[in-house]
């Protein structure tokens, strides 16, 4: 699995379904960058004024909970499917405008 930088505002899910159960994972990155001492993982939701709950039932409505990745913006409270293999965050990170490639070099 490759490694995906974004700002804190954003929050990358995994939707699995296994023959004994089916379940969103909310995936914790590490931060490296905390200037303003914010929250950590775990209080995310709570910063921003949402619950996982309340996630979890917006990505359901979005998809269905299809199986893949979610990607959601806590603080504009957007809701996106990326696909179902880790690139597809990293494409749509790109369409909203996060990141850039990576430079090549000899």
């Amino acid at each position: 699995m490759e490694k995906i930088i974004h700002p804190i505002k954003y929050r990358i899910i995994e939707r699995k379904i296994t023959p004994e159960k089916s379940y969103w994972h909310f995936l914790k990155g590490k931060t490296f960058y905390n200037p303003l001492n914010l929250p950590n993982e775990d209080d995310i939701e709570f910063m921003f004024g949402t619950t996982k709950k309340k996630v979890v039932i917006e990505l359901f409505r979005i998809n269905g909970g299809k199986v893949g990745y979610y990607l959601v913006n806590l603080l504009e409270k957007k809701y996106y499917y990326c696909g179902q293999d880790w690139a597809s965050i990293k494409v749509k990170l790109r369409e909203l405008g996060i990141g850039r490639d990576e430079p090549n070099y000899p």
